[in-house]
């Protein structure tokens, strides 16, 4: 049943039935990795005994919160490890990282980034290029990185770089970022965790953010020691309005845990402010939101490709974030885009996205949100620096249904504007 309530030009039309004929056998796949994962998580609240009373507020110190204590675990169960910090106190991805590094590393420690440079926000908590008033450069961290070869990282480079020098964190970004190298599956991460555990005694971190549950396994499954990421992005399933989560090795997260309050105290403070239950109902819900994700990114490339354009991944490759990149090839093209896109948000389709001056970014970037969570991006939201190739970095998607009219909503937009 065709319902118009969206005007939509024969071309774009046309265009969107092809790109869903043509992504169609992809959808069975990713209902495949998202009821796997649905019921991985259904599993863990059961298997610790989440109850009602769980989500009652605590207050001052949050001394003895029961469900701190056991949405902690409901976590490490999913992400398979022995330790979990579930916190509404992280306020994005980027803090949520930063508590992580500076838990885990110490003065005259050295950092080794092993998948080129790593995305605009965290060069001011490491310190890159001179960036960041009390980075870890500041502190006397010493960052080193190997760059990506053809795209990919570079295993043998790696290889030397943990052989010759003694590395304490070795760190790996799964996620593109503002590149359009590929975002790395769990398989890759743990070529990359082998590699290093086999020729060093360095820890390994990996962030996490826009991966959760794009697989039926984790980086914490191939090697890594620790992860982290944002609950506005996957893991909070568009519900958990802030916070972060981190998993891994029980040490190693007892060492975040002092980073996050203070040394001693660590996890055993933190009142919840009766935000419990949007924290245990986002993580149930994230594996489904992530697949809707999934196939409403599947579904901009295979539109994108229809209309001459240049997609990563492509609308038929594999999936390990929820990230779509499309090279728009000029300004005119990125603007109009994110200006038609934001006409399809439940919130804020008023509202006309203009390039601006984005703290922690060295180019005017324009963003497209309309989310019921300030900038959640597992809500349907594009963005990008307005520099060359003039890719946006599309993702997010709450339900595809909803999502799909903004994508075809951001090419009827440069249609109208005679762009394509």
């Amino acid at each position: 049943m065709k319902q118009d309530f969206f005007k939509i030009s024969d071309k774009v039309q046309s265009a969107s039935e092809k790109a869903m004929a043509k992504i169609q056998p992809y959808f069975k796949e990713t209902d495949e990795i998202t009821e796997y994962n649905q019921q991985k998580v259904l599993s863990a609240f059961i298997k610790n005994g989440v109850s009602e009373s769980m989500f009652a507020e605590s207050t001052g110190y949050g001394y003895g919160d029961r469900g701190r204590e056991v949405i902690d675990r409901v976590m490490a169960d999913i992400m398979c490890t022995d330790d979990a910090l579930v916190r509404h106190n992280f306020t994005c991805g980027t803090h949520t990282l930063a508590v992580c590094l500076f838990g885990m590393l110490r003065p005259g420690d050295v950092m080794l980034c092993v998948t080129g440079t790593p995305y605009d926000t965290i060069h001011s908590v490491i310190g890159i290029n001179g960036k960041g008033d009390g980075s870890l450069v500041d502190y006397g961290v010493i960052y080193k990185q190997v760059d990506l070869k053809d795209n990919k990282p570079d295993l043998e480079a790696i290889r030397e770089a943990v052989s010759k020098e003694k590395i304490k964190l070795v760190y790996i970004q799964r996620s593109r970022g503002y590149s359009l190298r590929p975002s790395l599956s769990c398989e890759e991460i743990g070529e990359i965790a082998k590699i290093v555990k086999a020729n060093s005694d360095a820890d390994i971190m990996v962030d996490n953010c826009y991966g959760e549950f794009t697989q039926t396994i984790e980086p914490t499954q191939v090697g890594a020691d620790v992860i982290a990421g944002s609950l506005i992005k996957n893991a909070g399933g568009g519900i958990a309005r802030t916070g972060g989560y981190v998993a891994g090795r029980a040490d190693l997260v007892e060492k975040i845990s002092y980073r996050l309050t203070t040394p001693g105290l660590g996890r055993e403070v933190g009142a919840t402010l009766g935000m419990s239950r949007e924290l245990f109902m986002g993580i149930f819900a994230s594996p489904h939101v992530v697949g809707e994700a999934i196939k409403t990114a599947r579904f901009t490339a295979a539109l994108f490709e229809e209309l001459g354009f240049d997609t990563t991944p492509k609308s038929s490759d594999p999936r390990f974030d929820i990230v779509q990149s499309v090279m728009l090839e000029n300004e005119a093209n990125l603007i109009a885009f994110c200006q038609g896109l934001q006409k399809g948000a439940p919130i804020d389709s008023f509202v006309t996205p203009e390039p601006w001056d984005m703290p922690g970014y060295d180019n005017k970037v324009i963003m497209s949100a309309g989310a019921f969570t300030g900038g959640a991006s597992i809500e349907l939201s594009a963005d990008a620096p307005l520099r060359e190739p003039f890719a946006v970095w599309m993702q997010g998607g709450l339900n595809f249904h909803s999502a799909k009219v903004g994508i075809l909503l951001a090419a009827e937009e440069m249609a109208k504007r005679g762009l394509i």
